[in-house]
């Protein structure tokens, strides 16, 4: 953590991260105005007080429908970060330690699914199972759970030659034993960059699935739903755009930048102070 914060954009990242959470927290049991509450009289009206980002198109309070809005990104990056990070441990974990026959088969499967883009796996679930945030969460997460098993099993195969699991496999530790104690550890930093890197565009895919009208329901607020709802009156009120796509770049920028944060963190390469090798100079006798 002292590392990830010496790098600007690690304390960027872990700022607004924490910012986003926070909000989402608070809006729990606060918000300015009631963002379900229509009041006609501040339709389309600009910042100002108490409305500090104006009103939409439907007499709403912006600022609340954003702050209420934050527990929906939570929600899609948290609950998307917990399906990829199973699907990938589970994927990883069989194309990487069981015998030859089962990894030719799962690196298969896994280049079969990686050919699906997301957006297209989760319309097409909303379009069996209907528009909400849980299919959002469940496609989301598979499909960037299949991208971290790609990434993770090929460093699980480089762990696995290693002397040390040699040496906890010759002890008589279990294939379980051993991926808990050794493999996930020694991977775990590529896995954690994998993930936030996943969980940014978790949160992109939502805001272009409501946007699209296959992901959160009308009656859940969402920054991509807000964006949606406004983006057609964008030459007569470009503020009630604004908001929603600025809340939407900052989140994501963020998450990226956090996630290349932790590679240089983790990585020992990487890592900005370190002592650089000094090109030797020819000694000049006179």
């Amino acid at each position: 953590m002292r590392r990830l914060w010496a790098i600007g954009t690690g304390r960027f990242g872990l700022v607004v991260a924490v910012a986003i959470a926070a909000t989402a927290l608070v809006s729990l049991v606060w918000t300015p105005f009631d963002p379900r509450t229509v009041d006609l009289a501040i339709r389309w009206t600009g910042p100002g007080w108490p409305h500090l980002l104006g009103g939409d198109g439907n007499g709403r309070d912006i600022l609340s429908l954003l702050m209420v809005g934050a527990r929906t990104t939570v929600l899609v990056a948290v609950g998307s970060g917990v399906v990829a990070t199973a699907v990938g441990v589970l994927l990883a974990a069989l194309g990487a330690l069981t015998a030859r026959p089962v990894r030719e088969a799962v690196a298969v499967l896994v280049d079969i699914l990686i050919a699906f883009p997301v957006l297209l796996i989760a319309m097409m679930l909303s379009g069996v199972w209907g528009g909400s945030l849980w299919v959002v969460v469940w496609s989301v997460g598979i499909g960037f759970g299949v991208n971290i098993a790609r990434v993770a099993r090929v460093e699980l195969r480089r762990v696995q030659r290693s002397d040390f699991v040699l040496a906890a496999r010759a002890s008589g530790l279990t294939p379980a034993q051993i991926l808990v104690r050794h493999l996930l550890p020694n991977v775990l930093p590529v896995f954690i960059v994998q993930l936030s890197w996943s969980m940014a565009a978790a949160v992109l895919a939502e805001a272009g699935l409501s946007y699209l009208g296959f992901g959160a329901p009308v009656t859940e607020p969402s920054w991509g739903l807000l964006l949606g709802e406004s983006q057609r009156y964008i030459a007569l009120h470009p503020l009630s755009v604004l908001w929603p796509g600025l809340a939407i770049t900052v989140t994501v920028l963020a998450l990226n930048l956090l996630g290349d944060a932790l590679r240089e963190a983790t990585d020992p390469t990487l890592r900005r102070g370190d002592a650089k090798p000094q090109a030797h100079e020819p000694t000049v006798i006179a």
